[in-house]
Parts: C-alpha cells; structure tokens; sequence
C-alpha cells in the first residue's frame, strides 16, 4: 500500500469533524431545511448519470501549510504537487464506469455518473470531501423536499490507509460503503470501528506474515527494520514484528520515517544502520517515504544491504528510476499479482485536456507533464512553450505512462464493478433495468458483502466477513540490467488461502542479491550453534544474540541451536562430541583384569599351600608336634583356611544373586569356623597348662568333644546371624553410578548395612577374644608354646582387618573389592604362616627336634 500521512495530521480533522455535528445539527432543525456553512465543494472530475458514484483519489500529494490567525475564516487548503498516480487511479475508474455504461449485461438502461474529489493528501480534506459526497444536490438543497438525504450510494478510495480510517469513522453511521483499492492496513478489517468500509487489495495482515515466512525461508534471523510514521507503517510492522518473534526472527532496530521529517532524523536513522550489524532491513514505507530515504542513503554510499519491501514499492517503477535505486538492487518482497485489463492502457493514453469532464484538472496535468503552458504571460513566455493540445501523450516518460502498476488499476477496476453488481442486483435488473432510483447505502452494503463474480479476464471477486479479498502475492526480485535499469522478476508466489507449510512457494530461479551476489546474504546476530553445544542468550540482547557453550559432561544435544542440553540416561554417557550418549563401560573385578588375575593366582597359591600343610601334617599326623596341639583342630584350622582362600574368588567376576549372597556369608562363616579353631587351640593351650597344676582337672571339663562343641557354637552363632541377614535384606548386584561419571560399577549391595557390620563385627570380637587369650598364654613354659604363634597371627589378623575398616569405606568400585579380598587373603597368610609354618620347618627340616622329649622340656 502506499505510505500513509503523519498521525499529527488527525488534528486536521477537527474542522471535518464540526462540519459532520453541524450537518446533525441541521437535521434536527424544526424548518427541515438544510443551510451549507461556508463554500461548497466542487468535483474536480463530474458526470451527470442515473446513479451517481463518488470518488476520492489525491491528485495533489502535498499542500501549502497556512497558519490560521483564528480572527477570520480559514481560507481553503491549497494543494501542491501533482500526483500522476492519482490520475491513473481515476481514468481506470472512469474506463470501468464507460465500460458499464456501454455494456447490456450489467445494469442496463441505466446510467451511471461520478463525482470525482481530490484529497490532496491531507487527512482533514479527505473527510470534507467525503462530507461533500453524503449530499450530491448541495447546489439544490433549498428546493428538493427532503435535502439533506442525497449522498451518493458507494465511494471509490482513498488510496492510502490513514484517510480511509478517518473517512470511514464519519460515513460509518451512514453505511455508505468506502472501497479501497491501496488501502491494506490490517486495522481496517475491524468492522466494528469500520463497519462500511471494503477493499480490493489484501490487508497487511496476510502481507507481513508473508514477509515474516520469506524471511525466515532465507535465514535471517538478525534483521532491521524502517517504517513509515502512520498507519500503514506501525500497524503493518506491527504484525510482522509478532510473527517474526514468533518464528524466531529478532529486530536489531526498528524506526519510523515519515516524508516530511527533518534532515536530522534521516542522519539518525543512517547512523543506526551503519552502526548494525544486521545485513538485511525490511520496510513498511511508502514509495514517497523510500525515494527520500534511498536519495540519501546513496549521498552516504549505504550499499550492500539486503532490502525487503512490501507491495507499497517493490514493483514500482517510478522507485526504479529514483537518483540512488541501485542502493535497493537485490530486492525481494511482496507484490499484488499481475494482471491485465483490455482496453485500459489506451483508455488512459487518450486524454484530451479541453474534452474532460474535469477541464480544469485536466489542463494542469496537461501542462505539467509536457512543461507547457495553455495561456502564456510574459512571465512565462520565456520559460515555458504555449501548449496546442495535441501533444503525444505516448511518447512521454514519466509515471503516468508507466503501467507497471496495472494490478492497482485493476483493483480500482473491480470495485467499481463490484459496486455496478451490487447496484444490478438490488434493482432487479434482467434485460432492463426498470428501477433507475439510487439505492440506500445501507442496502448496497448490505448486498456488496455477498457479491461474487469473475471479471472479462476470469478473475473472480469476492469479500470475506471482514470486507477483504483472498491474499495473494507475487515475490518479486529487482535485478539489474546492464543499462542500470532494473528487472521486477517474479521468483514466487504466496498464496494465504494455503494449509502454512505450502503458502510460500519460490521458483528455481536465479535470485539476484545485494551487490549482484548470487549468494543468499547472511545476517545473523550469532553464528549456528552445532550438535554438542547450547545456546546461551548474551546480557542485554535478544534472543537470536548467544553464545555456544559446549554442553556438560553427560549431557548431550543433537540437534543446531539447541537450546538445552538433555542428560543422557543414568547408565549412558556422552561422547566427545557431546551429540550422543553412549553406553557406559561396566566395570567389575573380573578374573581377566592384570589384578583380578593377581588376586585369583594369590587364592589358589593360599588354597594350595594350606592343602600342602595339611598333607604334610596328614603324612606326619603321628609325631608329637603334630599331635601336641590337638591334631583334629589343626586339620579344621587348616581346612577352614583353604575355605577363606577360595572364598575370596567368590568376590570376583560379575556379580550375580547367587554370588553377592555367597560371597559375604561364605567369608563371614569361613572366617568364624577358622577363628574359632584358633581360638579353641589357645583355650587348648591355656587349659593343658592349669592342669598341670595339683588338683586340677581343667582338662576333663575341655577335653577334645568340648573344644569341637565350642568351634561349632561358635560357628553356628555366625551361621545365625547370616541367615538372618539374608532372610531380612539379602545383599544383591547393584549398579554403582555415582562414582565414576562414565562408568558403571558393578558390585554387590550389602542389602543391610547392619548385617554385613555385624558378621564383620562378630568375626572381630573373636579375633580380639582369641589375640588376649593368646597374649596370655605367650609366656607358658614349654618348649613349643603355640600360644605365641596365635598371638603374633591374631596380632596381624586384627591389624588388617583394622585398617581394612577405612580403605574399604573410602575405595572406589571394584577397589573396595579388591580391598576385601586383600584382607582376606593377608589374614589368612597370617594365620598360615604364624600357626603351621613353625611346625613345618621342624617336621621337613628340623625333625629331630620333633620328638616327644623335646616337646616336653619346659623353659622357665
């Protein structure tokens, strides 16, 4: 759509506005006669016909600012700057009433005329005129019966959507309906503040999400913004800047601009984009606001930016030709599709200045456009040639021999038609029209809402619910020609009446860029963060500004621009590259492993020493050092050790049911049955010595039954507390996850803690029962007093297992097992070596001291 005026211009509406209360005012007057307070205002284009249609187009862009003095009445608004655009608007609007006129197919038999204004671009004028349009017989008011209720049935325009806002607040409560053909604000589709006001062009509601999508289908992500200061601008980008959010476009700025701004605002803006570091802006302008800006910006030399506009410039070639329209090579936005109406481009080329309906109007674009003039003065005599009227209007160049505005002035071509459809349906027409009286407005609108039709070129015309047209675009791309000229190439299509994933449909064309790249610009704020990071928002920026930070140990993303890493599951772990959890490494103490195969080898050297022992204590079981100390507890002893040593490969390999329930009661009970011998042969030891003495008979209450009958009780009392411990809580194979981030360690739960503490604690009391007893009984005389053997093993027996207490507590995984296995086997040697050592070096080495004379000499 075309820019729309500055928002301070509402206060021009002021005098609109009275003039509007005045009319009420005069409605109400007890002489039903209306009186017009000030001049009239006349038509700049007329024609009598049986149904008159109005018409506002600015044919005047500008006007002459006049400070009122407030002491005598304001003089009229003079207009400035002749607008070609404008009268295209109104020959396509003329085309389409002759064609009607001309035609049997619509409304014929009647007639149809127009009163055609001229805004000037001013917001106060556009609603006077559309004041001047609700009593067409002002000239005749003090004659007609009932005056003041002659306004035409439909208005065509206004081209820009802050008039058509104003105009359509005042004619609301009178539905006169106000067809637009620029007009694309999305506010205007509100039909409670706007409730007769229709269009032929889409709303901008469809536009900016369209441009939102097509930014997003390139890339950018980082963008700038420039809108126009009214309506069309804050509104438009408005619903561009929620989309884009949405989409996870961010704006690096966003500023307004309107025409008449001062230089100083324009170096403000031309600072901001020079100090960005986005390389792509988009605009809401108007094409009168852009030509201003880019003149400027090429003084500047603000080149290599990537543009994106809206239908307001995009195909305009007046845009094209503007000093500095290479700072906008590389376009793309969105266009009105292209179209074509037969008979329309010579209807517009055919304009005679002295056969117009408006000749006034006509003779200055005619002087204008050729530089001439119709009645010459001495003034003008020397700068200016006498215009004949007959000059080729097709040979000159300038905007209004440009046509690449075409789909516009068919916009204003099928509003007109849908009016005359509207007009032939309520009045019945067939072959003839037999009513030729101007209907209600409010009927027409009414009836206009629910019109569908196809014009002469098949295109069909329809209004939704809110007075809009299906949205469809053309994406256009401005590509230069090596004469400088520029190139509208349509690269695309939108389409809004789409499911959203195909609205946005791009041809395989060769897109021409900023600076003629063929290379699809970049403009991000932070480069893409990839798999195995996440994106950190930067302080103070937006969400598109963020630092890539690598994602945590265990934690993963495998996707670009995550914005989280996700934890692996407890028994996975990231790789290096942190886009994927792999599975953890278990590990257990297994018979493989350099000390699990140490570990193993040190249990069977153990298992086959004592077996050794116990063979050579077997083939020797009749000498006295054998039978000295209760043979049968020797042989327990030394089957019970074998036990502990081989136990102790329970504890390796992957832990099972079975093993983890194994392992703890098989050492618990092992070790009980051995200490339970040991202490038995010191309480031997200790009783075989009493009964030496007079009178004692020490020896018949502990004889050899009584000291097997204390191994098993106290055995059994282990037995007890094992089985307990497995009934309650049995320990069971456990994943261990908490030491070691990237492994999993496999080991045995105690099931309950007090369980395992109290075998352990059970299995201690024993051994610092037998290590007193021992200690006691170290200095008996004799001459193989075993009491200091058991009290030198109970001594190492209780030194391992004290500082076992803390190194398992504080050992790692398979290490607290090795730990374990450590102080079993240590103890074990221990006692093996302590007890059985001393009597194998006498029975292999020493065996003449292995009689039963030397074992019974004493030694004080």
């Amino acid at each position: 759509m075309l820019g729309m005026l500055s928002t301070q211009r509402w206060s021009e509406q002021g005098l609109a506005l009275l003039q509007l209360l005045l009319v009420a005012s005069f409605s109400k007057s007890e002489e039903r006669v209306c009186s017009l307070m000030g001049e009239p205002e006349e038509p700049q284009l007329f024609k009598t016909g049986d149904i008159i249609l109005g018409g506002i187009f600015s044919f005047h862009s500008s006007w002459r600012t006049v400070e009122s003095t407030y002491v005598h009445r304001p003089l009229p608004l003079e207009c400035t700057s002749l607008n070609f655009r404008a009268f295209q608007y109104a020959q396509a609007m003329l085309f389409a009433i002759e064609e009607i006129n001309n035609s049997t197919d619509i409304l014929p038999g009647i007639t149809l005329g127009y009163m055609i204004y001229d805004a000037c671009g001013s917001i106060a004028r556009s609603v006077r005129v559309a004041l001047a349009l609700t009593d067409v017989n002002e000239e005749t008011a003090s004659l007609s019966e009932n005056p003041c209720r002659g306004s035409v049935p439909a208005i065509m325009g206004e081209t820009s959507s802050s008039p058509c806002m104003a105009i359509s607040t005042v004619l609301g409560p009178f539905y006169i309906p106000l067809v637009s053909h620029f007009a694309t604000c999305a506010c205007l589709s509100n039909k409670v503040k706007y409730p007769s006001f229709l269009r032929t062009i889409p709303s901008d509601y469809y536009q900016s999400r369209a441009l939102a999508q097509m930014v997003k289908h390139f890339g950018w992500t980082w963008v700038g913004a420039i809108r126009s200061s009214d309506d069309y601008g804050t509104n438009g980008m408005a619903i561009f800047t929620d989309t884009a959010t949405r989409l996870g476009i961010c704006l690096e700025y966003s500023v307004s601009f309107f025409r008449t701004d001062p230089a100083e605002k324009i170096q403000r803006i031309i600072d901001i984009i020079k100090g960005s570091t986005s390389r792509v802006i988009v605009t809401f302008l108007s094409h009168m606001d852009l030509e201003i800006l880019i003149e400027e910006f090429a003084h500047h030399n603000l080149t290599g930016y990537q543009w994106v506009g809206t239908e307001a410039w995009i195909s305009d070639s007046v845009t094209a030709t503007t000093e500095g329209h290479y700072i906008l090579d590389g376009s793309v936005g969105l266009a009105i599709p292209k179209a074509e109406v037969s008979g329309l481009r010579e209807f517009m080329l055919d304009v005679k200045p002295l056969n117009c309906s408006g000749e006034k109007l006509f003779t200055q674009f005619w002087e204008t456009a050729f530089h001439c003039s119709f009645k010459r003065t001495k003034e003008t005599a020397g700068s200016q040639k006498e215009c004949t009227g007959y000059e080729d209007l097709a040979g000159l160049e300038n905007s209004f021999n440009d046509m690449s505005l075409m789909p516009i002035f068919n916009n204003v071509y099928k509003g007109v038609y849908a009016i005359a459809h509207s007009l032939h349906n309520i009045l019945g027409c067939g072959q003839m029209c037999s009513n030729t009286a101007s209907p209600d407005p409010f009927t027409i609108l009414q009836n206009i809402k629910n019109i569908h039709f196809k014009t002469k070129e098949g295109e069909e015309v329809y209004f939704n619910e809110n007075g809009d047209p299906a949205a469809k675009y053309d994406i256009i791309n401005w590509q230069p020609k090596k004469d400088g000229s520029v190139e509208f190439v349509t690269i695309g299509l939108y389409d809004a009446s789409l499911p959203e994933d195909k609205q946005l449909n791009l041809d395989n064309k060769t897109f021409n860029w900023a600076n003629n790249s063929k290379k699809v610009p970049v403009s991000i704020c932070s480069e893409t963060c990839d798999s195995g990071t996440r994106k950190v928002l930067q302080k103070g920026k937006p969400v598109c500004c963020y630092d890539c930070i690598p994602c945590a140990e265990g934690e993963v993303s495998n996707t670009t621009d995550s914005i989280t890493c996700v934890r692996c599951h407890p028994e996975f772990w990231s790789n290096e590259r942190r886009d994927d959890c792999e599975k953890k490494e278990t590990e257990f103490l297994s018979f493989t492993e350099i000390m699990g195969s140490i570990l193993t080898l040190s249990s069977l050297i153990g298992a086959c020493l004592t077996a050794t022992v116990a063979f050579i204590f077997f083939r020797h079981r009749n000498t006295p050092i054998v039978k000295a100390n209760n043979s049968e507890l020797s042989f327990l002893l030394l089957f019970s050790l074998t036990l502990c040593f081989l136990c102790s490969l329970t504890f390796i390999g992957r832990p099972s049911d079975w093993s983890c329930m194994l392992r703890h009661t098989a050492f618990g009970i092992t070790f009980v049955l051995c200490i339970s011998c040991v202490l038995g042969k010191t309480l031997a030891v200790l009783m075989a010595f009493k009964a030496t003495l007079p009178g004692s008979n020490l020896m018949k209450w502990f004889g050899p039954r009584r000291q097997r009958i204390v191994v098993l009780a106290f055995t059994f009392i282990q037995v007890g507390i094992c089985i307990v411990w497995l009934t309650a809580n049995p320990p069971y194979p456990f994943k261990n996850l908490r030491h070691f981030k990237d492994k999993i360690i496999l080991e045995c739960a105690l099931g309950s803690p007090i369980g395992f503490w109290a075998v352990l604690g059970y299995i201690g009391l024993l051994a610092l029962l037998c290590f007193i007893l021992a200690f006691l009984a170290r200095k008996l005389p004799d001459n193989f007093n075993e009491a200091k053997f058991i009290t030198f093993s109970m001594l190492i027996f209780c030194a391992v297992w004290m500082t076992f207490i803390p190194a398992y507590v504080s050992s790692p995984g398979k290490f607290s097992v090795a730990v374990e296995i450590f102080a079993i086997l240590a103890s074990s040697f221990g006692l093996l070596f302590c007890i059985f050592f001393p009597k194998c070096y006498i029975i292999l080495l020493k065996p003449k001291r292995n009689t039963k004379k030397n074992m019974m000499d004493k030694k004080s």
